[in-house]
C-alpha cells in the first residue's frame, strides 16, 4: 500500500479538573491502547522548545500523533470512544485530513456514524 493512503491525525485529550500529571497519565494510557491496534504509528505529539536544562524531546501534554490507514479509522474512533467513557469528564479532539472534532463520547459516536456512511457511499 502506498504512503499516500495513510492518514495523519492528532488526538488531544482533556479531562475535567485533571492536573498535568493526571492528563499525562491518561494520555499515555490511551497511547498504549492505540499501539495495540493496527495503527501505522502512535507517538506523543512533539511540543515546542524544551525547558532549559531538560533532556529529551518536549511533548505536548495530552496530545498523541497517529498515522492510520483510512479503513482502520472507525476502529480507532471506537477505541477512543470506549476509552473516554471509562473516565469522568474525558473529551477528545481529533484533527487531520479534513476532519476536526472536539467533544464528548456521544458526539464522537455521531462522527463515527458519519464516517461509516461516507465509506459505504464510496463503494
Amino acid at each position: 500500500m502506498e504512503d499516500t493512503n495513510k492518514a495523519e491525525f492528532q488526538i488531544e485529550v482533556s479531562a475535567t479538573d485533571a492536573t498535568d500529571e493526571e492528563l499525562d497519565r491518561i494520555t499515555r494510557q490511551l497511547l498504549s491502547e492505540l499501539r495495540d491496534t493496527n495503527v501505522e504509528s502512535a507517538e506523543l505529539a512533539k511540543g515546542g522548545l524544551a525547558p532549559q536544562g531538560s533532556k529529551g524531546d518536549p511533548v505536548t501534554i495530552g496530545a498523541i500523533a497517529i498515522v492510520v490507514l483510512p479503513t482502520v479509522l472507525p476502529k480507532i474512533i471506537d477505541l477512543v470512544q470506549a476509552w473516554a467513557l471509562r473516565g469522568h469528564g474525558r473529551t477528545v479532539k481529533f484533527k487531520g485530513r479534513g476532519i476536526e472534532f472536539e467533544g464528548s463520547p456521544e458526539e464522537l459516536k455521531k462522527l463515527l456514524e458519519k464516517l461509516e456512511k461516507g465509506k459505504k457511499k464510496k463503494k
